[in-house]
């Protein structure tokens, strides 16, 4: 999949952001969507932050050491988007711990929103 986007001409970020992202993030979709219908939104945010940190923390530490990691191909502008829906998701999550239909799809659209703007970089 990934090497057919290559082909196609889909810039290397758009892969990462989309394809692989996805197929490395359906074990807590999967944990998340069963949470919720149980309606155990704990296991679901525990899931999804568990599995965040653990990435930064050990898959980038485990690389770091194998080789080195190159703070160069990270833009400000992915930080800066990455703060920014962090600090809206927190307001989200206060009202009662719960996401409404309404906020999800913000948080989707404005995700939608980045990927053509790092695809415009490319």
């Amino acid at each position: 999949m990934v090497t057919l986007a290559s082909l196609l001409g889909i810039s290397e970020a758009v892969i990462g952001l989309t394809l692989v992202a996805v197929g490395t993030s359906i074990p807590e979709l999967a944990t998340s969507l069963v949470a919720a219908a149980k309606n155990q939104a704990d296991i679901a945010i525990g899931s999804v932050l568990g599995s965040s940190i653990f990435n930064v923390l050990c898959v980038l530490g485990i690389t770091a050491i194998i080789g080195t990691v190159n703070g160069d191909q990270f833009a400000v502008a992915d930080f800066t988007v990455m703060i920014l829906f962090s600090l809206i998701l927190l307001p989200f999550a206060w009202t009662n711990f719960t996401l409404s239909r309404m906020e999800g799809l913000f948080l989707l659209s404005g995700y939608v929103v980045y990927l053509v703007f790092v695809s415009q970089q490319a």
